[in-house]
């Protein structure tokens, strides 16, 4: 009971970017109930809460697209969602990145979606290897390989891809490396929205997912880079906490850069990473982010972040 407590502090705090997929109910303890939460953002465009990343659902005339799917085998209580929201079919689904609390549910939404994901996610996909900073429990699995490759994109992009038109215009960014190296913005342009995923996941420490191509030595220049590129965007959906601004999102880019040089001062004034985590505080004039003493989750990230970027540094 304890770890269900826990986890919900830190799914709370929107703290957590990444839920653990082996994270097992206690024995003779029922299942948990699957609760989606929609927020409606506008007309034809919904963010459903609970069971991992945050989803976002379009309605277009056409059909439905959905962006990520969260944790295992909540794909189907996403798609009993939607039904209350619109009688038209899903026909696309658009995965930010490879974790798996973004990607899981994937496998439970009919074979004839269109899956489409920046070309690295889809390489991390196919193996889905263990995030950095993420304790492994159990033995490592890959939830597309225990479904025969269902779930996996069919669709991929290098830097830019358009979808649709007019009102119903999709365009898909990839800036460069951060959460990991395949991190796609899907834009709303008629909404004035834009989905930025985990590599902006809430006002905290990112997750620098080494393992799969993350970055601390590039991921400021990434979220400045998209903040600068794309345009005329009022709502910012992030990968786990409330929707935010463009000017929250400039702010976070130069909170990790100002991450970035303080790892390399100490580093070169000839600090261990251990005494740098230790002696590192959330500036003042970051206010509302989740300071890394406020949960284990968060100190652990400190430290491992850290270390991501003296390993970049060599």
């Amino acid at each position: 009971m304890r770890r269900v407590v826990v986890l919900a502090a830190l799914l709370a705090a929107g703290s957590f970017s990444y839920v653990l997929t082996a994270f097992q109910q206690p024995a003779g303890q029922a299942p948990a109930p699957k609760v989606v939460e929609v927020e409606k953002l506008r007309d034809n465009l919904f963010m459903l809460k609970g069971g991992g990343g945050n989803t976002a659902v379009f309605i277009t005339a056409t059909g439905i697209v959905v962006v990520d799917t969260k944790n295992p085998g909540w794909g189907q209580p996403i798609l009993d969602k939607i039904k209350g929201l619109s009688d038209k079919p899903v026909t696309t689904i658009i995965n930010t990145h490879t974790h798996g609390d973004h990607v899981s549910g994937n496998v439970e939404f009919p074979a004839t979606v269109e899956i489409i994901t920046q070309e690295n996610t889809k390489t991390n996909m196919q193996t889905m290897k263990q995030p950095t900073g993420i304790p492994a429990q159990g033995p490592p699995t890959n939830i597309f390989k225990e479904h025969n490759g269902k779930g996996l994109p069919t669709k991929t992009f290098k830097d830019k891809m358009t979808l649709g038109k007019g009102a119903d215009e999709i365009e898909l960014f990839y800036f460069g490396r951060g959460h990991t190296n395949g991190d796609a913005w899907v834009v709303f342009p008629a909404l004035r929205v834009m989905h930025a995923g985990d590599i902006f996941s809430g006002k905290n420490l990112p997750l620098l997912d080494a393992n799969n191509g993350g970055s601390g030595v590039m991921i400021g220049d990434t979220l400045a880079k998209a903040a600068k590129t794309v345009k005329n965007i009022d709502t910012v959906i992030t990968g786990h906490s409330t929707t935010m601004t463009m000017d929250d999102l400039h702010e976070y880019a130069e909170f990790n850069k100002e991450f970035l040089r303080d790892v390399q001062a100490g580093k070169k004034a000839g600090q261990t990473v251990d005494q740098i985590a230790a002696a590192w505080k959330m500036p003042d004039k970051y206010k509302g982010y989740t300071a890394p003493s406020s949960t284990p989750q968060q100190t652990a990230r400190l430290k491992a972040n850290i270390q991501v970027i003296f390993d970049e540094l060599k």
